[in-house]
């Protein structure tokens, strides 16, 4: 006999005014104006603050909520060897993707001679800071800076790798106790959702923080800044377009879904990183709706703090943009093997770039110093544009931090393939602080039961919705 799960209650249409990217987006769009007509007022101390503030509240919980999903997801796993198997998975995916956005860079840089001809002057003082930083960032120490001084520390600055380090042994570690530490496990996993409660009482204020950026950014560096260097923007935002059409849709198409359904689906989340420029501001959310997609919940775990060290699509694109056009602009021709020691060397310096304050600048300039040393003061060119290619190195890490979550749960067998075009077949918008904190739990209890269809149609957690496609699968 087969049972037939419970359908989910028809969710009511809510005011198009009501919808969180909507707002977001009109707050954009007004913070343009506002930053255009009165720079004097959109550069003042306080609307400053207010972008600063919301960005602050967003990763106050990054770190708790990252290490709550990872040691829950780990800890629930039977097979100690899957945790290994999921993250040696992501990682090769995470080098073939990155190489392909910088091979991407670099053909596009060499079919637009952008910046030949500019005669620029450089200023070396303008960004010696950021290269005494590039210079101090060395791959032995991004190594040993994952192993924290203290747990606590580590929580209390964000610093997700090392957070991530200490969830995972902590995760075994309940692994290992099995019924002795389900006490814990419980605690963890209510502690989850009450942290993706608050994450949605703060994205109440996502169209505040995002207009007041938006206007500080247009009022600090007004028309004339997009001016001057049009051509160096126009070609990143056309070059990181392609490789989200062209290498995360073939990868989505390959997996079996729409690169633009699952960018309309992240929707929310693509407008916040518009307004802030900092993808880490959707990292919470972003985590939530890929496990709601489908994706299991140890891979969602997993696969999204290593990806923002690791897996910085939109920052390899503009490393490979911004050396070659600065070269160009400084009136000196990289031969072909100083291309490949580019490629080569920014495999290395985008690691960990998340971490750090001004992290595209920084990896430019330990970039330009192991390519030639000459090109370093060049930096000063795109200073000013660099808060306009943040924008977009953001979104596309973004993406393609999700896109990769997708794959390796599929990879690894554990995709709700059903969940997943059910989802992106109607969006999917961050659900209220009551669905937030409420959801799981219901989920559990309803799983408890053995009503494991129920949760699946609930969307529930990952080992609940896997139960359930197996049984519909060997149903008569």
């Amino acid at each position: 006999m087969t049972t037939i799960a419970a359908a989910p209650p028809a969710r009511m249409a809510r005011s198009w005014y009501k919808i969180l990217y909507v707002q977001v987006l009109f707050a954009i769009l007004l913070g343009i104006i506002v930053g255009w007509g009165w720079p004097s007022l959109a550069t003042s101390d306080w609307m400053k603050a207010l972008g600063d503030g919301f960005i602050k509240l967003i990763k106050m919980v990054i770190a708790p909520i990252v290490f709550c999903t990872v040691v829950s997801g780990i800890a629930h796993i039977q097979d100690a060897k899957k945790v290994g198997r999921v993250g040696i998975k992501a990682l090769v995916y995470f080098e073939i993707v990155s190489t392909l956005a910088l091979v991407i860079g670099l053909v596009m840089g060499n079919l637009f001679q952008i910046g030949r001809g500019l005669a620029a002057k450089p200023d070396a003082v303008a960004v010696a800071n950021y290269v005494e930083q590039a210079k101090a960032t060395k791959f032995v120490d991004f190594a040993l800076n994952i192993i924290p001084d203290s747990v606590v520390g580590a929580l209390a600055r964000g610093d997700i790798l090392q957070v991530l380090l200490f969830a995972i042994l902590l995760g075994f570690s309940l692994m290992a106790l099995g019924e002795r530490g389900a006490r814990l496990r419980s605690t963890i996993d209510d502690a989850a959702q009450a942290v993706f409660g608050v994450i949605a009482i703060i994205m109440k204020a996502a169209p505040i923080g995002a207009f007041a950026a938006m206007a500080f950014t247009v009022g600090k560096f007004g028309p004339s800044a997009l001016a001057n260097l049009i051509g160096l923007i126009t070609l990143f935002y056309a070059t990181a377009a392609l490789f989200v059409i062209l290498v995360l849709g073939l990868i989505a198409r390959f997996v079996g879904f729409s690169i633009f359904k699952f960018i309309v689906y992240i929707k929310d989340e693509l407008l916040i990183v518009l307004g802030t420029s900092s993808s880490e501001s959707a990292l919470p959310q972003l985590m939530e709706k890929l496990e709601r997609l489908g994706c299991s919940k140890p891979v969602v775990g997993l696969v999204v703090p290593t990806g923002y060290s690791f897996n910085l699509d939109g920052t390899n694109i503009y490393m490979t943009l911004a050396t070659l056009f600065i070269a160009r602009a400084l009136g000196l021709d990289l031969a072909f093997d100083q291309q490949i020691t580019i490629l080569i060397v920014a495999m290395l310096t985008s690691k960990g770039a998340s971490g750090v304050a001004g992290a595209g600048f920084i990896t430019l300039a330990a970039t330009l110093s192991a390519v030639n040393p000459a090109l370093v003061p060049g930096m000063a060119i795109v200073f000013s544009i660099d808060k306009f290619m943040s924008e977009v190195r953001a979104l596309t890490n973004i993406m393609g931090n999700g896109v990769a979550v997708v794959f390796v749960s599929w990879w690894e067998g554990e995709l709700d393939t059903i969940t997943l075009h059910a989802q992106l077949g109607r969006g999917g918008d961050l659900p209220d602080v009551e669905t937030a904190t409420a959801a799981a739990g219901a989920i559990s209890a309803s799983e408890g039961a053995g009503n494991s269809e129920i949760a699946c149609a609930k969307g529930g957690s990952w080992t609940g919705r896997a139960r359930c496609k197996r049984g519909r699968a060997h149903s008569p």
